[in-house]
This record gives C-alpha cells, structure tokens and sequence, in this order.
C-alpha cells in the first residue's frame, strides 16, 4: 500500500478518536524538545529525491530522506544545503539518522548559519497533511513564490506539532571554490567578540567561527577558529589580513589544513566535540540565542561560542535556568535546555524559552487551525498540548 495513504489514514483515525501521535523518522532528534508522547508515526517510508534541477538550484524531496543521502547526491553536482544541517552522528554509531523532513521540523542550522542564513531561508515549499489529514501545499519550487502568509516556514522549527510533512523543496547552492581555517590560541572571549564584530562590518568572506576555553589542558587555553569561504581571490586576499589581525590581539595565529579543519566542523555542527560531552551527569547543554553584538556575558559558565557571538552553548546545572534566562534576556536574547541531563529524566525543566502571552496566544491559534484534535507531537514543545512554536 501506498506509505503516504497509510500515513493518512492512520492521522484521521488518531484525529477521530484524539489519539496523540509521535512523528519520528530517523530519530537523531529524539532528545531534542519537551518530551515524546503518543503512538509512533512512522515516516521511513517517505523517501526518495522526488525532482532535482542543479541549474536551477532546486531540489524537492520526500521528508524520510536521509539526510546524508540528499548531501550525496547534491554533492556530485558541486553543491551543498548551505546552512550544514546537523546530523547528530555519535562516533562508532553508523549512517546518521537525521531525514531532511526532521532538519525542517527541527530548524537547526551548523557553523555557516551568521554568514548564509538559517534553514528557514531555504525552503521554498512543502507539502503536508494537517490534523484532519488534509494533504495541503504551500510555497513551490522558486524563489520567488510567496502571496500572502509564508506558510511553508512556518513549518521550520515546528517540531512537527502543525503537521507531517511529507513533501519539502529546498534552495541549494554551489560549493564554494575556496575555504581557509584560521585559528589563534591565546584571545580572551571578549577580545575574540570584538574582533568578530570588526570583521563583521567589512567585505570579508567570514563564513563561521568557534571560540572555545578549554580547561582540560594545563594551563587552561583559549583558542578562536574562523573559517573563510567564498571567490578565490577573496579568501586569499583575506587571510594575510584577518592573521595579522589575530596577531595583533595578542594570538598564536595560523592557517590550519583543510583536510585537518573539515572534520572538526563538522563535529562542532554535530556537537562530537569534547566541549560537548557532558563533564558531570547533573548538568545540562544550554543554548543562549543572542545578538551578535552582546558582550561576554557575567556568568560562571564557561561557554562555546559560534555564529561570530550569536550562540553560545555552556554546561550548568538546572539550578542556574532563572540566571540563564535573566543574562539571555537582559541582551535581547533567549535560553533553552538543549540537552537534559540525567537528573531531568521526568521533563520537568522546561526546555524553550518561556512565551510572551501574546505570542502564546498566536501560537495556541495556529496549533488550534493545523491540528485542532490536538493529536501531533503532543507536549513536544511546551506543556500545554494547544501550543506550539514556529
């Protein structure tokens, strides 16, 4: 039987009977939100490249595609999902589980996001059935396609509390002809803030950056990365000038090897780095969302930062989440729990930032119009089953 009718169908007896469904497909996200309640909806079977047009930049897939066979493919023709998505590989675990249907969902974008925009910025449409298992279409497969209300965006970062996506078409673009990692050891975190807000205001190629503390060596180390990508000529021009810069605040710098600096990218993006690993089991991964321009923050946490200063990422305790929100707020910004630690087995730390009432009510009316059974993802985001954020 067709995996899409059954999908459907298994949605309008849940809708009936307000039975909650868990949507899930590889799984690489299971830790990621509130909590997982209600039966498996499963949603391998909704796989496969549907259409790709590498002259037009355009591909359209269905939303169980692995993500890393979607990469593949886009690779052969030298180009790329420009924001990495995060697979979440854990070494010694095998293919990545990550689907591009829960990359949407999920809305979670790697190193390159300051510089290319997010996940959001890329989908171009989606199909999708909705909680009285409608199979409904937004966007379309050009850029320029929108009238009205950009539903299709919506759906980024849902976690699938709005509906199944069963259909998404995605921009892509060229890799680009050069990349160059820099890194320089001994620059303060605030010294490393500023010279990322200076650069930040020039035509440089800046594609990402990591500053990191690392306290397991001794003396403990500060060390800050950054990657330059774009035209040849802009990222040789670039180089001598941004090393000179790191010099001159005091740094160690150099130019890394690609082949040395490519995979600890990509374990930044999918967090296999040590700073990711927890250093005591009672404390949780926090992700601060701050402006680019927010200073060090007052905090006795120390942190890794990326996106040139507009995410960081520390280890504390449950106990600190009142001071977390406080510091993020008092920037402009927000925290959440990303990573719960074992002593939160029960889900009782809430994991988003909490909502405005006004936007808690703009959200209880988008869950109420896409899913008015109450029956996708239920708790998944907040608490309350009638509320959900985009």
């Amino acid at each position: 039987m067709d995996p899409l009718h059954q999908i459907t169908e298994r949605i309008r007896a849940a809708a009936a009977h307000r039975t909650p469904l868990r949507i899930r497909a590889g799984g690489s996200k299971d830790f990621y939100g509130q909590s997982l309640q209600g039966e498996l909806l499963d949603l391998t079977g909704l796989s496969g490249i549907i259409s790709y047009e590498p002259s037009e930049l355009v591909v359209t897939v269905r939303a169980g595609t692995p993500l890393s066979e979607l990469e593949a493919v886009l690779a052969e023709k030298g180009q790329c999902l420009a924001f990495e998505p995060p697979h979440f590989a854990q070494p010694g675990a095998g293919p990545s589980g990550a689907t591009v249907g829960g990359m949407v969902a999920a809305g979670l974008s790697g190193p390159a996001r300051a510089s290319v925009g997010g996940v959001r910025d890329y989908v171009l449409g989606v199909k999708l059935l909705n909680g009285r298992a409608e199979l409904l279409t937004f966007g379309g497969q050009v850029i320029k396609n929108v009238a009205g209300y950009d539903v299709s965006r919506l759906m980024v970062g849902a976690l699938g509390t709005l509906g199944v996506l069963t259909e998404i078409s995605l921009k892509v673009l060229p890799v680009a002809p050069l990349e160059a990692t820099l890194m320089a050891g001994g620059i303060a975190q605030q010294a490393a803030l500023d010279l990322l807000q200076h650069w930040g205001g020039q035509p440089l190629p800046l594609n990402a950056s990591c500053w990191v503390h690392d306290d397991s060596v001794s003396p403990a180390r500060d060390t800050l990365f950054v990657r330059l990508r774009g035209a040849s000529a802009a990222v040789a021009a670039a180089c001598p000038r941004l090393l000179a810069d790191l010099q001159a605040a005091g740094g160690e710098a150099m130019r890394l090897d690609n082949a040395q600096a490519g995979p600890d990218w990509d374990a930044c993006r999918d967090q296999t780095l040590p700073f990711f690993q927890p250093p005591a089991p009672d404390l949780g991964l926090w992700r601060l969302s701050l402006p680019p321009t927010a200073p060090a923050l007052a905090l006795p946490y120390a942190p890794l930062i990326e996106w040139h200063g507009g995410l960081r990422w520390l280890w504390a305790p449950l106990s600190s989440q009142a001071q977390l929100r406080q510091a993020a707020t008092d920037v402009g910004g927000n925290a959440m729990l990303f990573r719960a630690p074992d002593a939160d087995k029960t889900g009782a730390t809430a994991r988003f930032h909490p909502l405005t009432p006004v936007l808690a009510q703009i959200h209880q009316r988008l869950k109420a119009e896409f899913d008015p059974a109450g029956i996708f993802n239920r708790g998944r985001m907040y608490p309350d089953a009638n509320s959900t954020r985009p």
